[in-house]
Formats: C-alpha cells, sequence, structure tokens
C-alpha cells in the first residue's frame, strides 16, 4: 500500500466511525426537486434553499410544470436566495430543454446534464451521486479546501476537474459519493475556510495543513 492509499484509507475510517450516517443538507423528493435545489444553492445556503422549495415545489410538481412557467412566478418563490433574477431564468430554461430534449426526464448522464441552463460539473455530479446513485465526487469549494488540506490531492491541482479526476481515482468507489458529503460536511464545520478549528478535528495526524501550518 503507497502512502497516498494508507492516508485515504485512515481518513475513511475516521469518517465511518465519526460520522457513518451523512446525507445531503438539501430537502428533496426525487431527481426533478434535487436538480432544482442544487441549482439553487449555488453561492447560498442550503438552509435557505430548504426555506423557499416547498412553497416551489407545492406550485410547480414536476418538470412540465416548471417548463411552462413565468420567469416573474418563479421569482417571487425564489427572491431570497442569491442571485434570484439569474437562477429564475435558469430554471424555467432547464425545465424547458429537459421537456423539448430530453422527454421530460432528467438525464442521467454527464455530458447532458452540464448543457443544461444553470447546471454546472458540480451541480451534475450531485444529481448523478445522489438521485441516480453513480460513484461521483461533486468538488465544491468545501471539498476542494478540505482535500487540500488534508493533503488527499497536491497542491499544485488548481481546478474543481483535477481535484474531481485525482479524488475519483483514490477514493475505493463504494465510497465516492459518501466521501464527498464527509468532506462537505468537514469543510462547512470543522476545517472552515478562514479558521479551520484544528481543536476540534480528529485528523490532524494526517491532515498536510495542520502539519506544516500549525505545528510549525
Amino acid at each position: 500500500m503507497t502512502k497516498i492509499q494508507d492516508k485515504v484509507s485512515k481518513i475513511i475510517n475516521y469518517f465511518r466511525e465519526a460520522r457513518p450516517n451523512v446525507s445531503s443538507e438539501l430537502n428533496y423528493g426525487n431527481e426533478f426537486e434535487l436538480l432544482v435545489a442544487t441549482i439553487l444553492a449555488a453561492q447560498c445556503t442550503d438552509k435557505r434553499v430548504n426555506m423557499v422549495t416547498p412553497a416551489l415545489f407545492q406550485r410547480f410538481t414536476n418538470v412540465q410544470d416548471l417548463s411552462k412557467a413565468d420567469v416573474e412566478e418563479v421569482l417571487t418563490y425564489i427572491k431570497s436566495v442569491s442571485y434570484p433574477n439569474s437562477k429564475a431564468k435558469y430554471l424555467v430554461n432547464m425545465a424547458m430543454m429537459v421537456v423539448e430534449k430530453y422527454n421530460g426526464k432528467i438525464p442521467n448522464r454527464i455530458e447532458d446534464l452540464v448543457k443544461l441552463p444553470g447546471v454546472g460539473r458540480k451541480t451534475a455530479n450531485v444529481v448523478l451521486a445522489f438521485a441516480f446513485g453513480e460513484n461521483a465526487m461533486p468538488v465544491d469549494t468545501h471539498v476542494f479546501r478540505v482535500s487540500h488540506r488534508l493533503g488527499l490531492v497536491s497542491e499544485k491541482l488548481k481546478t474543481p476537474e483535477k481535484v474531481e479526476e485525482v479524488l475519483v481515482k483514490r477514493i475505493p468507489k463504494e465510497y465516492i459519493s459518501t466521501a464527498h458529503h464527509w468532506l462537505l460536511l468537514h469543510g462547512r464545520y470543522i476545517c472552515t475556510a478562514r479558521v479551520p478549528h484544528c481543536e476540534k478535528c480528529g485528523l490532524t495526524e494526517l491532515c498536510a495543513y495542520y502539519q506544516k501550518k500549525c505545528i510549525k
């Protein structure tokens, strides 16, 4: 076993004990709702998104309903999220494209998902992993930061795509999507951006950031 494989194994074992049951903090009931919620969650908190989606999903129960919506009406439901004007347009145009090009079914290939308005690679991977059960690794700011700090990926990797590529290779398939939640939640609550809470972290012995910055 290589040094990096040993590190990955130990980190996975830690999270399996520390966070055995993890799931998305977004509330959704199907792939349509997950896609909408994830589009809304871009540069916005899951908590805020969960406040607006119940009424939105009650009004627009499926992609067909949303495809016929007026952008201004959608805006009234999501005006408290970040960039509501853009996201209202994204949602309606996304729904229209799903109906027109994919027969009203949310596509289950990343090549198709990233063609949808408002859908980048991270959003597409969220849908693939948690709506369709694929071994996908969405890389958001938390996953990107924690992966670098722990030393799971090289400091030289400067894009989410490169980090995703390496993580998918290094993490065993059965843990890839779960590891997304582990890294995300660790970054959200422990390994925070400005001041990481190293005193609360059980990974300091394995953490490249801690060994380099904190011990010195």
